[in-house]
């Protein structure tokens, strides 16, 4: 491909795309992107230096190559990928929402599969295709790495993907290069405010997906559990979209009824209609509502209302989203969840205690450098449905730990506080009685613990076996 063909006057090829100075090599276009960190235009003259054939970025720069002046730089980078890293899967789903996109994608992903369609999802946690697993950086990705990894699912031989769309990546156009066919939403909770302004910002960013990334003829699947829901559905339907709405609420398929059991449910489903009853193999009432969104997008992408309804009973869970990481000898279960957010954890602990005799112990904190306003909500949700509190650290950053812990323990002054997560870890084990949970909050899937800038290995999961086996032998 040539500069020409992506906009820029001259006949030259070009050998790749990127945003990051440091990748640059030879006939390199560089996109020298403005943004909230740092201002990609500091690095041009290091991407000349290492071979970069042509700039894109926005004002009047003197270059010695090519160079593309557009305002929202962003969205011509992603247009440029697009054509650069051509191929996406005949189908494509977006998801988005708050809490829940992880979990959407995967259900979405497996039962696309049982209705033997070659099918992948991508997102929070990587990749997940039939040539097996490989991880990403982001939620939803730079929009070069984003169609490489469309171009090599398509090349795979994947005709059904499911990726989420995360409100950063919509509102920086990353998606702006990508065919949509169906798109989703699951709700709107308290978040990433260190982002945006305020819950508009964050809706309107959200709302992108609708508005401008899916096209009027295209089906969308909308949780209507909450007034964002509701409001989306009345958008879409004045550009006269095919809105298929589920959740508790839903229209077209609603909730009827959840009976817990010990690691799974019995959930009766109203389908256009018609009551259907499923045992779902996931605990967590959450799950019944990724679930069903999975269930509505299988649907309105081809798969048979009865083969869809048939694959629920066999999905299986999500890493770290509601994982069982191990249990007391005694039976009590640990799990292992990725809840960060006030709602997210309202709904993890919502969600156990229906399915424990005994007390619900949580153990979370709060991340550092990240909308400090939800910390104390947070703090007062745990005091409220859980038992037993233990505040520890979850990815301070370049924040001081203990303060951040004071400002969740604001809202639960009655909890523990251990700093040292894998000691919180232990500290909750301990304290299991023979019907009782414990929940370890806010990292789930995550393989580290940021500590200034620095990662360190750490896991949930393996802490909570490594405590089982040292506490066993005690």
């Amino acid at each position: 491909m040539t500069l020409r063909e992506l906009g820029f006057e001259s006949n030259e090829s070009v050998t790749g795309l990127t945003c990051d100075s440091r990748e640059v090599a030879p006939g390199y276009i560089f996109a020298a992107l403005p943004g909230t960190v740092t201002d990609g235009r500091k690095f041009i003259e290091s991407a000349l230096e290492k071979g970069a054939s042509a700039v894109l970025s926005t004002g009047e720069i003197e270059l010695p190559v090519p160079y593309l002046d557009r305002s929202e730089p962003r969205l011509a980078y992603a247009q440029m990928a697009a054509k650069l890293y051509a191929g996406q899967p005949k189908t494509l789903v977006a998801m988005t929402g708050t809490n829940g996109k992880s979990s959407t994608v995967e259900f979405l992903r497996q039962i696309w599969a049982y209705a033997g369609h070659q099918a992948a999802c991508f997102g929070t946690l990587g990749v997940q295709a039939p040539q097996g697993y490989r991880p990403l950086t982001h939620t939803t990705p730079d929009a070069v790495a984003l169609h490489k990894t469309l171009a090599e699912l398509t090349k795979e031989g994947v005709t059904h993907a499911a990726m989420e769309a995360s409100s950063h990546g919509l509102d920086q156009y990353r998606l702006d290069g990508v065919n949509v066919t169906a798109s989703g939403f699951t709700n709107l909770t308290q978040d990433h405010f260190d982002y945006h302004t305020d819950a508009e910002d964050y809706f309107m960013a959200k709302a992108r997906l609708f508005t401008e990334l899916t096209p009027a003829n295209a089906p969308v699947v909308i949780n209507t559990n909450d007034q964002y829901g509701q409001r989306l559905v009345k958008m879409c339907q004045e550009r006269g979209q095919d809105v298929m709405q589920v959740g508790w609420s839903g229209q077209d398929i609603r909730i009827d009824e959840v009976m817990p059991r010990a690691s799974s449910q019995i959930i009766t489903l109203v389908v256009h209609g018609e009551r259907h009853k499923i045992e779902l193999p996931l605990a967590g009432e959450f799950q019944v509502l990724n679930a069903i969104s999975a269930l509505g997008l299988a649907m309105v992408t081809g798969v048979v209302k009865d083969k869809a309804l048939e694959a629920l009973g066999h999905l299986y869970g999500v890493a770290g989203r509601m994982e069982r990481a191990g249990q007391t000898q005694e039976g009590a279960p640990i799990f292992v969840d990725f809840a960060h957010t006030e709602d997210g954890l309202d709904k993890l602990l919502r969600s156990v205690r229906p399915h424990t005799m005994g007390n619900v112990i949580v153990a979370f904190g709060c991340g550092g450098d990240r909308d400090p306003d939800k910390r104390a909500k947070m703090g007062r949700v745990a005091a409220k449905l859980a038992d037993n509190v233990i505040v520890t650290d979850d990815n301070p950053r370049t924040e001081d730990a203990a303060t951040i812990r004071k400002a969740v323990l604001q809202g639960c002054p009655d909890a523990t506080e251990i700093g040292d997560r894998a000691a919180a870890i232990r500290e909750g084990i301990k304290r299991l009685g023979a019907k009782d949970c414990l929940v370890i909050a806010g990292k789930g899937h995550e393989q580290g613990q940021i500590v200034g800038t620095t990662v360190i290995p750490f896991s949930d999961v393996e802490q909570v076996q490594l405590a089982l086996k040292e506490l066993t032998h005690v």
